[in-house]
């Protein structure tokens, strides 16, 4: 759950140092220079240069063997500094004044210092968390608090998520939100008014990471007809460990279809999907669940190292090397995904990923406004 941020020399451009990834992004007051933030969006490295980054040899041990009970030591590219600074606290202090949750605290997110913290260029990072910060499931990679029935939904959230982003002037956002089994819809139209709120306020493209709202078609629509940009659901691990890693009530076949609804609904709407890595599936196995996702007609695909948050949470079972990231995002490429980001620190979205749909996103519009003159 993270992004990257992007410095404008390349040449100083260091692949291990990732920002927090699935976040609300916005430019801090701290910058002591004159670019706006979308200028040194469009000025640092793209995704290509990402991906192509190496890392030194580790000698230490990446697999645990069967029946092992000991843990994994971290290996390099992997360590994260603990958050502090002056960034990090402010954003801290406007996100529980709106009374906003974020994914980067409730998951425990290992890159949440840099990215609240905004580092170097002063570019800070968070991520808005919908429906509060209890969920209704209580998946075994996921640290973020689970109740049966969460407290009620805040009727100015949607209002309230819009009123912020907008003030940080963003071009593009990622929302998630925690599962609400409890409610009629799953939380549907809470979503969708959070998308309205924000399409009404500008031109601002949306991307909305959902639940799978147990299948229900209904609710599935009510989220693509709120008139989001990208449509996102995480199948997040193989088929034959779905029922060990996440939620009974979430299925690996039922995902695929949240996924093809989403489209069938709506063709043109852009769908995407993440894979966490190191639970002891094997390369069968990912190639599988890679070739599932783009035969029900998902474009974007992000593939990240799974990190355990608690020890009361999944072990981590292998420590899988950048260069086998990078031997997956080949395989992806070459099946026709519009893009494929894949690394030991990305998650479900980041500032390289965002960036690429935003231009796909921008030439669809023109080519919408050339061939009918509306858009």
């Amino acid at each position: 759950m993270s992004m990257m941020y992007y410095p404008k020399s390349i040449k100083n451009f260091n692949p291990n140092n990732r920002l927090c990834i699935k976040c609300i992004r916005y430019c801090s007051t701290a910058s002591n220079d004159n670019q706006t933030f979308k200028d040194k969006l469009n000025d640092g490295p793209q995704l290509e240069d990402f991906l192509a980054g190496s890392v030194s040899k580790y000698e230490g041990k990446l697999k645990l063997e069967k029946g092992e009970n000991t843990r994994l030591r971290l290996p390099p590219w992997l360590k994260k500094e603990i958050p502090v600074g002056e960034n990090y606290a402010r954003i801290k202090s406007q996100l529980r004044q709106l009374k906003l949750a974020t994914v980067c605290e409730e998951a425990r997110c290992p890159n949440i210092g840099e990215c609240w913290g905004g580092g170097d260029h002063g570019i800070a990072t968070a991520t808005i968390m919908l429906m509060g910060d209890t969920c209704t499931r209580g998946c075994r990679f996921c640290s973020v608090k689970t109740a049966k029935v969460p407290p009620p939904l805040d009727p100015n959230e949607p209002q309230n998520t819009a009123t912020a982003i907008m003030d940080w002037g963003l071009d593009y956002v990622v929302l998630t939100s925690v599962d609400r089994d409890d409610l009629p819809d799953g939380g549907a139209n809470h979503i969708a008014e959070t998308i309205k709120q924000l399409k009404k306020r500008s031109n601002i493209y949306v991307e909305a990471l959902v639940p799978d709202f147990s299948g229900n078609h209904e609710c599935i629509e009510t989220i693509v007809k709120s008139k989001l940009d990208v449509f996102a659901h995480n199948i997040e691990t193989v088929e034959k460990l779905t029922p060990f890693v996440r939620d009974r009530r979430a299925r690996y076949k039922q995902s695929l279809k949240v996924l093809e609804s989403a489209k069938k609904f709506n063709p043109e709407l852009i769908t995407k999907s993440s894979i966490m890595l190191g639970l002891g599936e094997t390369d069968k196995e990912i190639e599988t669940t890679i070739k599932d996702l783009r035969e029900v007609g998902v474009d974007a695909l992000t593939l990240g190292q799974y990190m355990q948050p608690t020890k009361r949470h999944l072990k981590v079972i292998e420590y899988v090397t950048p260069e086998k990231f990078k031997h997956w995002q080949d395989f992806a490429m070459n099946l026709g995904f519009l893009y494929v980001a894949s690394g030991p620190l990305v998650r479900s979205s980041y500032k390289a990923g965002e960036f690429f749909l935003t231009n796909i996103l921008k030439e669809r519009k023109n080519k919408q406004i050339e061939e009918h003159g509306v858009i």
